[in-house]
């Protein structure tokens, strides 16, 4: 009997579908494989005439020779942004929105040239960078040619960084150009941008575009080169900010090179991210949804479905129809339409993932590969799948960065829950249920940025993307992305008023014995030891000194109450706090007195107590007004944002403000969610010690706001240190500044760091600025329809 139509669709196989790579091939050739470096509008040779080969991942044939920047090479790109920065910084918004759209109009008018020469560079699939890569690449561009015409009245306050130095990895090379380009210019900025030394090509094919749209010389610039010439990028004095995608290990290099030398910074690091599917899911969808997590770019993603966490229930079931499709997988020449998994990037990539996998079996994982052939030349590895993981184990803990799952079961969703968080990072995550409470409680408490509810790798310009945890800090994307690329304007001089000196004499009598404040008590110092506090060789008082053992108390008090305070009602919190700024404003008169002591001015002492009344009183009003928004993305269904807490964060006050420059920080860190570990100005501690009164008898709950007097450098190096901080602020010296972000890098712990002289508590861009430190953007992806 002859076959029928459906009897042969399911039979049959798939015949290739070739894409031509005659035309990347042929502007390769036009250059003589040879490309030098694109800096103020020209392109030069290197400096050095040192030359690295770029190869082609799915033959391991040599493509081009790509020109090997050295520091005068870096010298020169930095000099040629910088005085491009002083005219493309002053343009009325509209011209800068015109040359981000140009630029947009010309990619797309040549996008398969650039999706073709992606593949060949790359590796992935024709049809990921043909239908994913250059579409939200020409997105971006035309996404934030609006932010250029509307950076002035949505930023005002603030102004562009000057130039910014851009470091991109080799898995997305056009995709993250774009995510950093386009914010930068529409912001005003000029930028020198290293590409990956693997996936140079459409970076340099992406400068002739910029050349040809009308990008004035030198707002861009394009030089090519290893690690050495992205240290020298890092390390270069004349650049105002950093922005790096890459590995974790490298992230935390940056943030120990950028220490102290006032470079914005943001990272976008690596992940391990949980891929969780509840019994009540749509198992043949989720089933799509993993091969779209973690098979997607060979799994060369940062934010990868690497980890699948299936419901106990389910997991037999699911786990048959995963190998099931696992079979259907099809690995082979990138440019062939019809392959679903492409080339491994490098050898180096390749032996690192192969080894990776082996040492998951050694330590007891189960290997599941299907029967699929590999080509001969290049460099492949087939979709793996491995069970019987341990959550502790090697491959379920470290990013592997290809095309290999790890599966693991859970019981119920509170475990869930514990097994999606336990990792160092916090990028991405995907969840999948039927049951619409359960998906927004869980997207809730997971510890990500992103966070899918029935789908997976969702991107759009608008909408922010970036981690928590040791997946680095900052977005990149939408208004949240814009941030990073502006900063407070600051004024001509430092803000100060003159207020009259007089001798004062301290009215509070009583020698009372201030004590350090953790965990809602009153707690003597582990030391035994206080600091006599002098003013104008009078005594004032003694304050508790405090130690390492203090400052651990005091943030496992913190950790201990954040579960609670980051659940509790918005309104809560700001009836709490309405509570503290009424409590407050009845004992002013005792700190209008111990301030006037202290400055030896009742006209300032009297300024600042009203000043913090006020802080107060608006820190309380933020606290259920400073939230999320819905983005209007290209995505059928809904996407939007939660502010989250930090978590528990740390605030070395400024010496300058003693009452308003510790309560101000501490009650917006609180109001937000945080839990908050405090040290006091160190020669003036006793007013901040005299408030703890006030927290005690204000429905504070223990924990949420902890003080700890004492050395100011001493306590800021141990909290830097300390990995259950999250983040930290010190509003101080620049060597302060130093130590704390250089020994912060150990969990990548986010600081905010502002010479106090900067520090005014009563304008409204810098206390929006404090909100949003204080606060890390969660992205929810939420489908609807069909």
């Amino acid at each position: 009997m002859t076959p029928g139509v459906k009897e042969l669709f399911a039979t049959m196989e798939y015949g290739p579908a070739p894409e031509s790579g005659s035309e990347a091939e042929a502007w390769i050739a036009a250059h003589d494989r040879k490309f030098g470096l694109f800096m103020g509008g020209t392109w030069v040779a290197p400096s050095s005439n040192e030359w690295m080969a770029t190869f082609c991942p799915s033959n391991a044939t040599e493509l081009a020779q790509l020109a090997v920047a050295n520091k005068n090479d870096v010298d020169n790109a930095v000099a040629a942004a910088k005085t491009a920065f002083k005219d493309w910084s002053t343009r009325p918004p509209i011209d800068r929105a015109k040359v981000l759209y140009a630029i947009a109009r010309q990619i797309q008018k040549h996008s398969r040239l650039f999706a073709t020469l992606e593949s060949l560079d790359n590796g992935k699939p024709i049809r990921e960078t043909r239908d994913i890569d250059i579409p939200l690449v020409i997105r971006h561009f035309y996404h934030h040619a609006g932010w250029a015409q509307l950076v002035g009245t949505e930023f005002e306050g603030y102004e562009p960084l000057g130039v910014v130095g851009q470091i991109i990895p080799w898995n997305f090379p056009l995709l993250m150009l774009s995510w950093k380009i386009a914010p930068a210019l529409a912001a005003g900025n000029c930028v020198v941008l290293k590409p990956a030394e693997f996936t140079s090509l459409t970076a340099i094919l992406f400068a002739e575009i910029c050349e040809v749209a009308g990008v004035p010389p030198g707002v861009v610039n394009i030089i090519t080169g290893g690690g050495e010439t992205g240290k020298l990028l890092v390390e270069h004095p004349e650049i105002s900010k950093i922005a790096f995608t890459g590995s974790t290990e490298v992230g935390r290099i940056i943030r120990e090179a950028t220490a102290g030398s006032g470079k914005k910074l943001s990272l976008e690091l690596g992940g391990k991210s949980p891929f969780i599917v509840f019994e009540d899911a749509d198992l043949d969808s989720a089933v799509e949804g993993v091969v779209d997590a973690i098979w997607f770019n060979q799994g060369q993603v940062c934010c990868a479905g690497s980890r699948l966490l299936v419901h106990e229930g389910v997991s037999g079931r699911f786990l048959t129809k995963l190998k099931r499709r696992m079979e259907t997988l099809r690995v082979g020449d990138p440019l062939d339409k019809a392959i679903d998994i492409g080339a491994i990037v490098d050898s180096i990539q390749l032996a690192r993932i192969a080894e990776l996998v082996e040492t998951g079996v050694s330590e007891g994982a189960a290997k599941f590969q299907p029967k699929c052939s590999l080509p001969e030349k290049g460099w492949f590895y087939p979709p793996t799948l491995l069970t019987n993981v341990s959550p502790s184990s090697t491959v379920a803990q470290v990013e592997i960065f290809g095309p290999v799952l790890v599966a693991m079961t859970f019981k119920n969703p509170a475990e869930a829950i514990a097994l999606a968080n336990n990792t160092v990072f916090g990028l991405a995550s995907s969840l999948w249920t039927e049951n619409i409470n359960l998906a927004h409680d869980i997207a809730g408490n997971i510890k990500a940025g992103t966070v899918w509810i029935n789908c997976t790798n969702q991107f759009d310009a608008a909408v922010g993307f970036g981690g928590y945890r040791e997946s680095g800090f900052g977005r990149e994307g939408g208004k949240e992305g814009m941030y990073e690329y502006v900063a407070l304007r600051k004024p001509a001089t430092p803000k100060s008023e003159v207020f009259k000196t007089e001798s004062i004499e301290l009215k509070i009598g009583i020698d009372r014995t201030y004590k350090q404040y953790i965990g809602g008590k009153q707690a003597r110092p582990d030391g035994g030891y206080s600091d006599e506090i002098l003013v104008t060789g009078k005594r004032m008082g003694e304050v508790a000194r405090g130690n390492r053992k203090d400052i651990r108390n005091a943030v496992e008090s913190a950790i201990n109450a954040q579960s609670t305070w980051c659940k509790s009602c918005h309104h809560a919190r700001a009836q709490i706090l309405y509570f503290l700024a009424e409590n407050f404003d009845v004992r002013k008169a005792d700190f209008v007195d111990l301030l006037a002591f202290a400055y030896q001015s009742l006209q300032k002492a009297d300024a600042e107590v009203r000043k913090t009344t006020n802080c107060l009183f608006r820190a309380a009003a933020w606290a259920d007004k400073f939230d999320g928004q819905v983005h209007s993305a290209a995505f059928s269904g809904l996407v939007y944002t939660r502010n989250d807490p930090v978590g528990t964060l740390g605030i070395v006050c400024s010496p300058d403000q003693i009452l308003l420059g510790c309560v101000a920080p501490v009650a917006l860190g609180i109001a937000m969610a945080n839990t908050v570990v405090a040290i006091p100005s160190e020669i003036n501690a006793i007013p901040m010690m005299e408030f703890v009164q006030v927290l005690e008898t204000s429905d504070v709950p223990a924990g949420v706001a902890n003080l700890v007097s004492g050395p100011t450098k001493e306590l800021a190096k141990i909290m830097a240190e300390h990995e259950g901080m999250d983040g930290l602020w010190s509003f101080g010296s620049n060597d302060l500044t130093t130590k704390i972000e250089s020994l912060s890098i150990s969990n990548l712990k986010q600081t905010w760091c502002v010479d106090s002289q900067y520090c005014d508590w009563t304008s409204p861009a810098f206390e929006r600025e404090a909100l949003r430190r204080a606060t890390q953007v969660k992205n929810i992806w939420t489908p609807a329809g069909e």
